[in-house]
């Protein structure tokens, strides 16, 4: 299997639902900012709720942070609004609900299951280059933690700008960083 981590992001055009309106959005619309494409399986479903709720009650951090969110399913466009319009927890969802009919762009980031034609719940940060920086990619029983996320975008926001020093497990903003080197070898 080949990583997907420090390639550039797929050239792509989706329709796509974004407060009441249908838009197209292309990767043109994601370069030069921080950005977030959080694919699931499929609108209508149980586990993927959750996960877009809990997307959506930390959206003004993530903006806060320069990053837009991009939830992404094979579902249509009219299928994304009418899930908006029909659930009282998706009306939370301010961030652009891409309609991946294709299946193309679940595909370029390898989490396209052929077998059902849904996506895997994959997360990846992509940054101002259109570089991906961060990949997880989960099963589709698992469901994801949207402040988890929110500390790997700022871990890879403060690498990009202090390209010397790394983040340690659990780092949090204002924490200690490491600065690789050889003095460091055996010592943590």
């Amino acid at each position: 299997m080949k990583t997907i981590i420090n390639t550039t992001l797929p050239e792509f055009s989706v329709e796509a639902f974004v407060n009441g309106e249908f838009k197209r959005i292309t990767d043109k619309d994601v370069a030069g900012k921080w950005a977030i494409f959080f694919f699931y399986p499929a609108d209508f479903t149980f586990v993927c709720p959750t996960e877009l709720v809990d997307m959506a009650e930390n959206y003004d951090k993530f903006k806060a942070l320069g990053a837009e969110v991009y939830a992404v399913s094979t579902d249509t466009q009219f299928t994304h609004k009418a899930w908006h319009d029909s659930s009282e927890s998706i009306r939370k969802v301010q961030f652009p609900m891409l309609a991946d009919k294709t299946g193309a762009l679940s595909e370029a980031f390898g989490v396209l299951n052929p077998d059902d034609f849904l996506a895997y719940r994959g997360t990846f940060v992509v940054n101002p280059q259109g570089v991906i920086k961060i990949a997880e990619i989960n099963d589709n029983g698992i469901g994801r933690n949207s402040e988890e996320l929110l500390r790997k975008l700022e871990a890879a926001q403060f690498v990009a700008e202090h390209g010397d020093q790394v983040c340690p497990a659990r780092w949090k903003k204002g924490d200690k960083t490491l600065t690789p080197g050889i003095e460091l070898v055996g010592k943590i």
